[in-house]
């Protein structure tokens, strides 16, 4: 719609508006308007919800659902890789007494608010391993390493998320493990991503000392 500026005389667009003379209109309207918070929960209220065909992880009290994952035997046999080469190297390294743990293990990795998830490989120091109670089959506590397989459902926004939940919790060391393309991306808090293809090693690593793996081993 538009009008005429007496001054000028040019037309000029006139912006329509409709008053709601209902009640119900207005509260209609009013709702409209509101956006709805996300709902958090505890980890208790998480670990209540009955088992069904959804995978789900907790992630700062707020639930992340998708599709079971149905694990290819590329997943597993790159999940199998990498704990088989941890496993190796730490025990060659007499001065650490962590533990590797493999099979998308349940991992608390902070409280109020709760963040549980699922980590397909992830090393854990001496000093978190002698914290565990019996009192949660669950490890408390972060990973110094999280490793993440890539699997064809995995939507790549979760993944960055995740990664994000990883650095923030304290993770040292991150690897998203593609076996498709066969690479290895490394993250690190406050360091840009390293990409490692087939024909490289990841090596180096300050939290992981003498630990040399080439990518081409473990996909």
């Amino acid at each position: 719609m538009v009008g005429r500026d007496l001054d000028s005389g040019h037309n000029v667009p006139v912006i329509e508006c409709q008053f709601l003379n209902d009640e119900n209109d207005i509260t209609g309207a009013m709702s409209m308007s509101v956006v709805s918070q996300p709902i958090r929960i505890t980890l208790d209220q998480f670990l209540a919800i009955p088992a069904d065909d959804k995978d789900r992880e907790l992630i700062a009290g707020e639930i992340r659902e998708r599709p079971m994952t149905r694990r290819n035997r590329f997943h597993a046999r790159t999940e199998s890789k990498i704990a088989h080469y941890l496993c190796t190297w730490l025990a060659g390294q007499p001065q650490l007494d962590g533990c590797v743990y493999s099979g998308e293990v349940g991992v608390i990795l902070s409280r109020e608010p709760d963040t549980n998830v699922g980590i397909d490989v992830a090393y854990f120091s001496g000093e978190t391993e002698a914290s565990q109670s019996e009192l949660t089959t669950m490890i408390e506590g972060v990973p110094v390493l999280a490793v993440e397989i890539l699997s064809p459902p995995d939507e790549h926004q979760a993944i960055v998320e995740k990664v994000h939940v990883y650095l923030d919790s304290g993770v040292q060391v991150v690897w998203i493990v593609d076996p498709e393309f066969q690479t290895v991306t490394v993250h690190r808090r406050d360091h840009h991503p390293q990409l490692f293809n087939i024909e490289q090693s990841i090596a180096a690593e300050p939290s992981l000392p003498g630990l040399e793996i080439r990518v081409q081993q473990i996909c």
